[in-house]
């Protein structure tokens, strides 16, 4: 009798810093020549990464097996208009042509979805305001069965049918505009409860309020929920929090703090959790990778106990890049993580070009046009655009390597 298979997560040694394998170059173009990755994510199986860059394309990469800072993406597909955000497909893997695919959002347009071999659109889904613009989400979210496709926009969810492209259901998240109740702003984040028998999801807005964060159920509308921990991050703010639902969300559980006194930034700077739920890893803006140890509690705090807030050190913190990191994320299959890096810098330039005569003769000023001075737009440059995988392995275990699926 064969013995039952039985998953185990990743394990990642964090007792000294992980080991660069791969880093990959963004490609670049006349128009942008300072071109960089804001957000790069795994495939759900763990062989594929895809890149959402600045000059309006997504660019696909292996998971290749030798480092070169020369290494180019494979592929590459352009967009009409900035990228908002995208996702995969649950299921998507080269290994099974009709999954290869993922959702993107560029601002404009429909929602897209899009063949990830050949960046072929495959159906469309629209949200139209009520000026018959088409509206592009700033976040989305498959539900666990992947059969609704949720995107946030401002004060409201748009949900999808993935099987019946066109137009969807909305979801309010707030009664009226002049409201002060609900959840108001644009809707920047959706996510699931990672558990198959849920229906619960977290929404979270760009509302400058100490309310904007709700919790929602798919049967039962937008009424409160509770389910277990829930992270956060907020932009322009260094720490991430975690609440546990259960007890009183009044007061965070945890406060995961980097050892970074560098300079805010605008840029979105993205957190990840390990598929296990053991660790978080959050990137900075100076350019460093922070690991926290995630030890959540087995016992339930009761509501009406009082509890104190925990400051979590990072267990591991490494240089990995020499500019803001716009995004990490753990590989789903092997102890990796995925970095990007990447953005604007504007640099004051002194120099202006003029139009009209150089002479200055007084006793014509008066017969002369006025001087007219061009300044120079300032142009953007960037630091550091590398695209970078690390391996937690063991010293003595070999990493196994991800086949090479992309033709």
């Amino acid at each position: 009798m064969e013995s039952e298979y039985t998953w185990a997560p990743p394990q990642y040694d964090i007792s000294k810093a992980p080991s660069l394998k791969t880093v990959v170059q963004p490609s670049r173009s006349e128009d942008f020549s300072e071109n960089f990755a804001r957000v790069a994510k795994w495939s759900p199986d763990g062989s594929t990464i895809l890149t959402q860059c600045e000059d309006r394309t997504f660019q696909l990469s292996n998971a290749l097996d030798s480092i070169s800072s020369q290494a180019s993406p494979n592929k590459i597909f352009s967009q009409p208009s900035p990228i908002l955000d995208f996702i995969w497909y649950p299921t998507a893997s080269p290994l099974n042509p009709a999954s290869f695919c993922f959702i993107a959002s560029v601002r404009e347009c429909p929602v897209k979805l899009l063949d990830a071999a050949d960046g072929r659109l495959r159906a469309s889904y629209r949200i139209v305001d009520h000026r018959e613009r088409q509206i592009a989400p700033h976040s989305m979210a498959f539900n666990m069965s992947a059969e609704r496709l949720y995107c946030g926009f401002e004060d409201a969810v748009e949900v999808f049918d993935v099987s019946r492209p066109g137009e969807g259901t909305r979801l309010p998240t707030t009664p009226s505009k002049k409201s002060k109740d609900g959840l108001k702003g644009i809707i920047s984040a959706l996510a699931f409860v990672p558990s198959q028998g849920s229906d619960i999801y977290a929404a979270g807005s760009l509302s400058p309020t100490s309310s904007n964060i709700a919790m929602f159920s798919e049967t039962q509308g937008a009424e409160p929920v509770m389910p277990h921990i829930m992270y956060a991050a907020y932009r322009r703010h260094g720490p991430i929090y975690s609440w546990d639902i259960r007890t009183n969300v009044d007061v965070p559980l945890n406060v995961f703090k980097p050892n970074t006194d560098s300079e805010r930034t605008n840029q979105k700077l993205r957190f990840d959790v390990d598929i296990g739920g053991s660790w978080l890893a959050s990137g900075g803006p100076d350019g460093k990778i922070s690991m926290f140890g995630l030890n959540e509690p087995d016992v339930l705090v009761e509501p009406s106990e009082d509890y104190d807030t925990e400051e979590m050190s990072p267990a591991l913190e490494f240089d990995a890049h020499t500019d803001a990191i716009g995004s990490v994320a753990f590989n789903p299959i092997y102890p990796m993580l995925l970095s990007v890096s990447g953005s604007r810098h504007f640099q004051s330039d002194e120099g202006s070009d003029s139009s009209g005569s150089d002479d200055d003769d007084k006793g014509q000023d008066s017969l002369l046009p006025p001087r007219v001075v061009h300044l120079r737009k300032p142009r953007p440059v960037t630091l550091d655009t590398s695209i970078k995988t690390w391996s937690f392995n063991k010293q003595n275990e070999e990493q196994p390597k991800p086949q090479d699926h992309i033709n």
